[in-house]
């Protein structure tokens, strides 16, 4: 009987899991970052946040930024791969914590209301654990 309980690599059909994290990051970065050069463009996105045109700029690029390398980090071998799994998911981290703090933060739950018309931060916390394990962990996810 050779199955996955008893065999000498235990769990050795779970070697693609990783990709399960890694397409829930990419998705979402590589969708928010475009989507900020979409429509009023960066400017808009500034001014909804109130934020500078260049901090604007930034975060739409580390957006994309962090969806390529958390892809990439997958695709390429070794060392390189590793680095720019952990590159991607630390992009990530200061940029959900702005959101985490500048807009969802006082409201748990992700749905809109008067007072966080963006809703609130569960989505973004979880999508930090979800970075911060990729951070530490690299490619050996």
């Amino acid at each position: 009987m050779n199955s996955t309980l008893t065999s000498s690599r235990p769990f050795s059909r779970a070697a693609w899991a990783h990709w399960l994290l890694r397409a829930a990051m990419a998705s979402v970065f590589l969708y928010t970052g475009a989507d900020k050069f979409a429509g009023s463009g960066i400017q808009g996105f500034a001014q909804i946040m109130d934020l500078p045109w260049v901090i604007a700029l930034a975060v739409a690029l580390g957006e994309i930024a962090t969806g390529l390398l958390v892809l990439l980090g997958g695709i390429l071998p070794n060392s390189v791969g590793d680095a720019a799994t952990r590159l991607g998911a630390m992009f990530a981290v200061p940029i959900l914590l702005g959101a985490i703090f500048l807009e969802h933060w006082g409201q748990w739950h992700f749905m809109a209301t008067a007072s966080h018309p963006l809703g609130g931060m569960m989505f973004q916390v979880t999508l930090a654990l979800i970075a911060l394990y990729l951070m530490a962990k690299g490619n050996r996810a």
